[in-house]
């Protein structure tokens, strides 16, 4: 029998082994209604489901989707995944599968080729509902897959703009102005009829017509911006007098701070708390600290020049930064004596805008050259293009407890962007009324963007959604051509390359203005180095809106930048490490066997040991089975006391 219990431990011992080795791969739960589960076990949102972008690693949840559409000027690839029509044929894989790039290879980059007739089309006129191709290519399901196309006679300008008779789009409220605007002078035609008869003058709200011309108008508790859009005035923003948390209440403003700052007696004004902030700026020649409570002016290491983007982890006080237009990324330690530079990575093209996720450890950068924005981890392993397509962008900046992205395009059609963490989910904050954005920074305690326009010459503000808009400073001689852009408290810093200086001026209304420094050799980046400004807080995971309850794993070994929350039980284990579906199915199915043959083992021994004794009569059984207590059952003299009792195991009396 000893052998036996010794085999029954040893298979017991083997069971709790293998089952305990996969407890850590054990795969998440999904919540059957609100959650979908990947192939690879993962849960995405079930609203994310046939939504035309794969979520899961394996686009397990975009598959049997049917027909999904893609949205106007979108190509749909195979994986249902939509992109910008804009991305087709310029030279880069952006579906991940190479169709894209298919049909363009007969051609120079940036054009379509139609085949056997051999005509080469710009990719702009691709999927645009009109056929150019012979025999329709451009215009084909395979290329654009289920995308709507859009509809010639449909306009091609903005609500709020005005198409001209050539096609070209103007804003509404330079129709009828006595001063032609279209090259054709579409304008200036008809202008005795009513235009708010049409599509509402593109007023969002009231349209007034006049004798020539009309002008859009709001609800009292809105405001006209851009000269036919109507928002919801912001009486915070719009009396523009506290530094952080802002409270209306009938019509009185409370202001506070957040943790990590005090708030100056008598004023509305927030100092962050603990290490007096620095201000960290690059120069052709070294990098400097400027001390902004004593003023006292360091160089932290001669003979480091690169007078580009710069950014700063305040946690252990490193710094990264670049020399401008150049592709190699540094980084140093402010604290170590010695203050080596070390290399972090060599970038693919040259890299004209900086900024750092100091809670995901991530390092984005944007390439100018190659029209891209960049992500690595912050020892500079694992790079990956995660934006393509854009048009000369110079200025990046990040927001990792919201989950987004910023960043600005110079090109010919200049516009601030923003998106998540990974790149998904673009839109546009501002289209209108700007030229050359070439500086961004956040001012995060407010979930304000503030950006420097060079074509404008001004500092101006937006929130973070797009709306509120704000010119803060113009032109005053210190904002020719600036470079580096900072906000800390209730100022504004930046480098101006013209005059050599560095300067501040008041972030709400540009009040006063003064110059920190002068004379400083081809000025570059700056940046604030004090804990208040990179708060810890509850990870966005890449994504707006999505906190996770423990801990947000990042994983770059997957040709995209993927986010994903992790619960304490698999925290050691990274996304890529997730067992495959039939590695598990194999440990399953030895579990089941193993359990089956303990079980029959246990039964064998069962019956071995535990039976009944061979002996018993009848008179036995009778007597167990009888449940009537007033019934006295004795046995037989010389009888056996054990008869009677079927269930008790035979004691072992041989050795005796």
């Amino acid at each position: 029998m000893g052998h036996l219990v010794d085999l029954f431990l040893l298979i017991s011992l083997l069971i709790y082994s293998v089952i305990r080795g996969i407890a850590g791969h054990s795969l998440p739960v999904c919540h059957e209604q609100l959650e979908f589960r990947c192939g690879d076990g993962s849960c995405v949102s079930s609203l994310k489901v046939c939504d035309g972008h794969s979520d899961c690693e394996d686009g397990l949840d975009e598959r049997h989707c049917g027909h999904v559409w893609c949205k106007n000027g979108e190509y749909a690839c195979h994986s249902r995944q939509c992109i910008s029509t804009e991305l087709l044929c310029n030279g880069v894989d952006d579906c991940d599968n190479g169709r894209d790039e298919e049909s363009c290879h007969n051609c120079t980059a940036g054009f379509f080729s139609c085949g056997s007739s051999g005509s080469c089309l710009p990719r702009i006129k691709l999927c645009d509902g009109q056929t150019d191709c012979r025999e329709g290519q451009d215009e084909s399901w395979q290329l654009c897959g289920s995308a709507r196309p859009i509809p010639q006679t449909s306009p091609t300008c903005a609500v709020s703009e005005f198409q001209c008779g050539n096609g070209e789009c103007i804003r509404h409220a330079w129709r009828c102005d006595h001063s032609p605007d279209c090259s054709d002078g579409s304008d200036e035609e008809n202008c005795d009829h009513d235009e708010c008869q049409v599509n509402n003058g593109g007023c969002s709200h009231y349209c007034v017509d006049q004798k020539m011309g009309f002008f859009c108008r709001c609800p009292n508790n809105m405001k006209l911006v851009d000269d036919s859009q109507c928002e919801e005035v912001d009486m915070c923003l719009e009396n523009d007098v506290c530094d952080q948390l802002c409270i209306h209440i009938n019509s009185s403003l409370t202001c506070d701070c957040l943790e990590g700052y005090d708030r100056t007696p008598n004023s509305r004004e927030c100092k962050a708390k603990g290490e007096e902030a620095q201000l960290i700026f690059t120069t052709s020649k070294e990098i400097q600290f400027y001390n902004l409570v004593t003023t006292e002016n360091k160089v932290l290491a001669p003979h480091l020049p690169g007078s580009g983007p710069v950014a700063v982890v305040a946690s252990n006080r490193t710094l990264y930064w670049t020399q401008h237009e150049r592709r190699s990324i540094y980084r140093i330690a402010v604290d170590e004596k010695s203050r080596e530079a070390g290399l972090v990575l060599k970038a693919e093209s040259s890299v004209s805008g900086l900024a750092l996720d100091w809670i995901h450890g991530l390092l984005y950068w944007t390439s100018s050259e190659k029209g891209s924005v960049h992500v690595a981890l912050l020892d500079g392993s694992s790079q990956h293009r995660l934006i393509t397509g854009l048009n000369r962008p110079s200025a990046v900046a990040v927001d990792p407890l919201q989950g987004f992205l910023f960043w600005t395009q110079c090109g010919s059609a200049p516009k601030i962007q923003r998106a998540s963490l990974n790149g998904s989910n673009r839109i546009d904050l501002v289209t209108s009324s700007v030229q050359q954005p070439v500086a961004l920074s956040l001012d995060m305690p407010r979930q304000l963007l503030y950006w420097f326009d060079q074509g404008m010459r001004s500092i101006s503000r937006v929130t973070l959604e797009g709306r509120h808009r704000k010119t803060v400073i113009q032109s005053n001689g210190y904002l020719d051509r600036v470079f580096g852009l900072a906000v800390f408290e209730g100022y504004l810093y930046w480098s101006e390359e013209v005059t050599h200086s560095i300067c501040r001026a008041n972030k709400h209304d540009g009040r006063n203005f003064q110059v920190l420094l002068s004379n400083i050799t081809s000025p570059g980046g700056v940046a604030i180095l004090q804990p208040a400004l990179q708060p810890n807080g509850p990870s966005a995971c890449g994504h707006p809106g999505t906190v996770c309850r423990h801990e947000c794993a990042v994983d770059l070994l997957t040709k995209r930048l993927h986010f994903s929350c992790i619960s304490p039980a698999v925290s050691s284990i990274t996304t890529s490490s997730t067992l495959s579906d039939s590695a598990f199915a194999g440990i399953l199915s030895l579990i089941m066997f193993l359990s089956m043959l303990l079980v029959g083992m246990a039964l064998w021994w069962w019956r071995e040991e535990c039976s009944p004794s061979r002996s018993l009569t009848v008179q036995s059984f009778s007597l167990k089975e009888s449940q009537d207590p007033l019934i006295s059952h004795e046995p037989p003299v010389g009888s056996n006391t054990f008869l009677g009792k079927e269930t008790t195991c035979k004691p072992d009396l041989e050795g005796e």
